[in-house]
């Protein structure tokens, strides 16, 4: 299949929970860890290597960032949680406008929830998406950093995931494989958003 051609632009931040929920098109978020990878994520998927910042440093994104995708859509860029060198004002701050943002925005499609596939999943992350699950938020799982640990290995991780979320789900969220560095996965997800664009 032909690589996916989009067009993609940066359409702005907020900081304050009640400014977040006036748009008027479908979103798509990406929450996760911090540096989990969103900002790679962002650039593989609209295929611009600069769009979104990419930091070595974790914590960086401080805003929910939104980026117009072929004036129809938006990926938006939330904050990452659990980063320890962060104040407990800014967790705080943070957390809040995470929970106002994904309990109200109305355009709201479904969450991609990052995850480092060279890890173990984490407690905070089983308790987020376990939070989405019974707010009813809808969600997907994606695994970045393939391309850093073996087949073997990174089977071994994804089956660890699914057996950790089987305490918990009857039926798991849909998973996807990603490698920012290979591309790997971006048709999927692109063809994932469409499915629900199409079926909205």
């Amino acid at each position: 299949m032909k690589e996916l051609s989009i067009q993609a632009e940066f359409a702005g931040s907020v900081t304050l929970h009640s400014t977040v929920n006036k748009r008027n098109l479908p979103e798509f978020a990406l929450a996760g860890r911090s540096n989990v990878g969103k900002s790679s994520l962002i650039n593989m998927l609209t295929g611009r290597s600069r769009l979104a910042h990419v930091s070595a440093t974790p914590g960086k994104t401080q805003t929910i960032n939104y980026y117009l995708i072929d004036n129809r859509w938006y990926l938006v860029d939330l904050p990452g949680y659990g980063y320890a060198r962060r104040s407990l004002s800014q967790k705080k701050m943070f957390s809040k406008l995470i929970t106002h943002y994904l309990l109200n925005a109305p355009e709201l499609h479904c969450v991609f929830v990052l995850l480092d596939s060279r890890i173990p999943v984490q407690q905070i992350d089983l308790d987020f998406i376990n939070w989405l699950g019974e707010s009813e938020v809808p969600l997907a799982l994606v695994l970045t950093k393939t391309d850093k640990l073996s087949g073997n290995l990174l089977a071994k991780n994804k089956m660890t995931l699914e057996n950790e979320l089987r305490k918990y789900w009857d039926e798991l969220p849909p998973l996807f494989l990603t490698s920012s560095k290979r591309k790997t996965g971006r048709k999927e997800l692109l063809q994932y958003i469409h499915s629900i664009l199409a079926n909205s």
